[in-house]
C-alpha cells in the first residue's frame, strides 16, 4: 500500500481523506488498513503518535457506509481518547450520513440518551459509560459488527477486564475485531486468544522504545531542588510544556504556585468534571496558557501536536507510562523534547524503564541495593536474605517537618 488511492475506497471516504490532506500511510496504516478491508481480525502494535487512529478509522467508516444496518463500536481507556477518536471519525465520515455518539463518563447522561434515540451507527466510548447503557436498554448492540478495542493494555490496567468481556459477550458472534494495544502483556494474549478469530498480527516500530524525534534528557535532582530546576527549564525552553506529576493534589498545588511565579499554566486529571477537561484542552490547544500539569490521564489520548517538551516531574510508577507520556510531544513527525527529574528515591523505577527501552541495560553497581536497604530500616542482608546487625536506628520524626518537593 503506497498511497489511499490505491485501497478502492467509498468515495464520501476519498473526499473526506483529501480534504484532511492524508497523502503517505503511516507504516502502522499501510499495515492495518489493507487487513481490515478484507474483514479479517487484527492484533495490533505501534508506537504512541504513529496515526493508529485513522488505521482503524478508514476501515471502519468504509464498513459503515458500505452497510446499512451495520453498528460499530470504539472503546477507549480515558474520556480524552474517546473525545478525540470521535472527532477524527467525523472528520472521516465527511458528508458520509453516519450518525454518532459520544458515551463517556462525567457527561450528561441526558445529553447522550439524547443522542442514542437518534439511532447512532457509530458509538465511541469508555468502558463504564458504555455498560451504563447497555444495562439501561439504550444501547444495543446486536447489530454491531465492527468493533474496535484502543488501547486495550491501559484498559486492563484500569480494571476495566468484565466491562469489556460483557461487551464481547453481547455482540453478535459473527462480528470483526481490531484490538490495539501499546504492549502486549499476558492478559492481552489471553483475551486476544478467547474472544478474536484468527487475527492477523502486525507491528509497526518497538512499542517499548520511544520515536526517534524525540530528544530524551535526563536531570538527577534532589528532591527538594526539584521545583526551582523547573523553573530553570520552563526559562530555558521555547513553545508550549506538559509536565507530569504523581497526583491530582500535586497537579493542583504546582499549577497554584506556577501562576504565584507569573506562569500561564492550568491542571488536567481525573477528578475534573468533563466540560472542564475539554475547556482546559480546548485553551491549551489554542495557546491561551503555556503549561500544562497533568497526571497519567493525560498520558494517554491527548493528541495535541504543538506540544513541544514533555517534563516528567515524578517518574511514573510503570514503565510502560512512560513511553506514553513522552510521546505526547514529536508527533505527525513533528520534533520535540522530553525531559525527567529523577530523584534518590526514584532510581529503581528510572532503572526499570531504562531496562524497558533497552533489554541490555545495567545498572549503576549497588543502586538498587543501597535502596533495598534503607526500606528494611538500615539493617544488612547477606546474598540469601539473612539479617546482619543493626548500624543505625532511625529517629521518629513528624510528617509535618519534612521538606516537600512544592
Amino acid at each position: 500500500m503506497e498511497n489511499f488511492l490505491s485501497l478502492r475506497l467509498e468515495e464520501t471516504l476519498m473526499d473526506s481523506i483529501a480534504k484532511i490532506n492524508f497523502k503517505t500511510p503511516t507504516p502502522i496504516q499501510a499495515q492495518a488498513i489493507p487487513v481490515a478491508l478484507d474483514g479479517k481480525d487484527i492484533l495490533g502494535t505501534a508506537q504512541t503518535g504513529t496515526g493508529k487512529t485513522a488505521a482503524f478509522g478508514i476501515p471502519l467508516i468504509n464498513f459503515l457506509l458500505k452497510t446499512k444496518k451495520d453498528t460499530a463500536l470504539i472503546m477507549t481507556p480515558t474520556r480524552e481518547l474517546a473525545t478525540q477518536v470521535i472527532q477524527s471519525m467525523t472528520n472521516l465520515i465527511g458528508r458520509g450520513n453516519i450518525r454518532t455518539a459520544l458515551l463517556i463518563g462525567g457527561d450528561s447522561m441526558q445529553k447522550q440518551l439524547k443522542q442514542m434515540r437518534r439511532n447512532p451507527r457509530l458509538i465511541v466510548g469508555t468502558p463504564g459509560r458504555i455498560n451504563d447503557h447497555i444495562k439501561r436498554n439504550t444501547l444495543r448492540l446486536n447489530n454491531t459488527t465492527f468493533l474496535v478495542l484502543d488501547e486495550s493494555d491501559r484498559m486492563l490496567d484500569m480494571g476495566f477486564t468484565p466491562q469489556i468481556n460483557q461487551v464481547l459477550e453481547t455482540v453478535p458472534k459473527k462480528h470483526q475485531t481490531l484490538l490495539f494495544s501499546a504492549t502486549l502483556p499476558s492478559n492481552i494474549i489471553r483475551l486476544a486468544e478467547k474472544y478474536l478469530n484468527n487475527p492477523v498480527r502486525i507491528s509497526a516500530g518497538s512499542t517499548s522504545t520511544p520515536i526517534e524525534k524525540i530528544k530524551q534528557e535526563v536531570i538527577h535532582v534532589k528532591d527538594g531542588d526539584k521545583y526551582n530546576q523547573l523553573i530553570k527549564e520552563i526559562y530555558n525552553r521555547h513553545g508550549s510544556i506538559l509536565i507530569f506529576v504523581k497526583t491530582r493534589r500535586n497537579a493542583e498545588k504546582m499549577v497554584k504556585r506556577l501562576k504565584y511565579d507569573d506562569h500561564d499554566a492550568d491542571a488536567i486529571h481525573g477528578n475534573l468534571r468533563q466540560n472542564k477537561r475539554d475547556r482546559v484542552i480546548k485553551a491549551f490547544r489554542n495557546n491561551h496558557f503555556r503549561i500544562l500539569v497533568g497526571t497519567d490521564v493525560a498520558s494517554r489520548g491527548l493528541d495535541i501536536p504543538a506540544i513541544k517538551h514533555v517534563i516528567n516531574f515524578d517518574i511514573p510508577q510503570v514503565p510502560e507510562d512512560f513511553i506514553h507520556r513522552i510521546g505526547r510531544t514529536a508527533r505527525a513527525g513533528a520534533e520535540g523534547s522530553a525531559l525527567s527529574f529523577v530523584g534518590g528515591e526514584d532510581r529503581s523505577k528510572w532503572n526499570a524503564i531504562q531496562r524497558l527501552i533497552d533489554p541490555n541495560f545495567r545498572a549503576e553497581p549497588g543502586s538498587e541495593v543501597n535502596r533495598k536497604k534503607r526500606r528494611r530500616g538500615g539493617r544488612s542482608f547477606d546474598r540469601r536474605g539473612r539479617r546482619g546487625k543493626k548500624k543505625f536506628r532511625f529517629k521518629k520524626h513528624s510528617r509535618r517537618g519534612r521538606n516537600k518537593a512544592f
